[in-house]
């Protein structure tokens, strides 16, 4: 019998119980199906890499994950003019744009920037017609040699172990009253405003 204030439990899911059931018969014609579709894409593609544009380092979002790193939407404007990669360019030679994304750090931009100057130094860009090369155009012999990236590359390293540096507890350190430092410093802010205007009437009164 059931305990509480809880649902009495049905009998019922014995009746018929094949109609309950779910099955997965045409998963492996799916899986194949995937499979076809990609290469069929790679082909269509070809000769740019397969898993699309490239996407920048940025950092994940909240207290929890934010030590961790991720693929971004796309590079920022100041990281491809850091770079010497014009915007309107950029997605052309697989480079994902996101006009919205600010830097917040500087770190994060100096990354990113040494990430497209690698991409743009591995880069082999195909004339659009092949009897009209023009400026920017890869060689002939750096065309014969090029190959349709698969998978990922450039791949964003994970686990990377942060040094931490170990410090001595000293007796300045255990005298820190951080509890009080954080409220006089909040006092002081909130009364910058009223010292600053009373210092200025002082200063005033002084010259009369």
């Amino acid at each position: 019998m059931v305990k509480h204030n809880n649902v009495i439990a049905s009998g019922n899911v014995k009746k018929d119980w094949q109609r309950h059931v779910k099955t997965w018969f045409n998963q492996p014609a799916r899986k194949q199906r995937r499979r076809i579709a990609r290469q069929k894409k790679a082909v269509k593609i070809f000769p740019r890499p397969t898993s699309g544009p490239l996407r920048p380092i940025v950092q994940c979002q909240t207290l929890k994950y934010n030590m961790k790193s991720r693929a971004g939407r796309g590079f920022t404007l100041e990281e491809l003019k850091a770079a010497g990669i014009p915007k309107k360019l950029a997605p052309t030679i697989g480079i994902s744009v996101d006009h919205r994304r600010k830097n917040r750090s500087l770190e994060g931009l100096q990354t990113n920037v040494q990430r497209l100057k690698t991409y743009k130094a591995k880069l082999v860009i195909f004339p659009r017609r092949a009897r009209k090369v023009k400026a920017g155009d890869s060689t002939p012999e750096e065309l014969a040699n090029a190959t349709q990236v698969q998978g990922d590359y450039m791949p964003i390293a994970h686990g990377e172990k942060r040094s931490v540096e170990v410090v001595k507890v000293t007796e300045e350190m255990k005298a820190f009253k951080a509890y009080g430092k954080l409220r006089v410093e909040r006092m002081n802010q909130r009364q910058l405003g009223a010292r600053l205007k009373k210092a200025a009437e002082a200063e005033k009164e002084e010259k009369k």
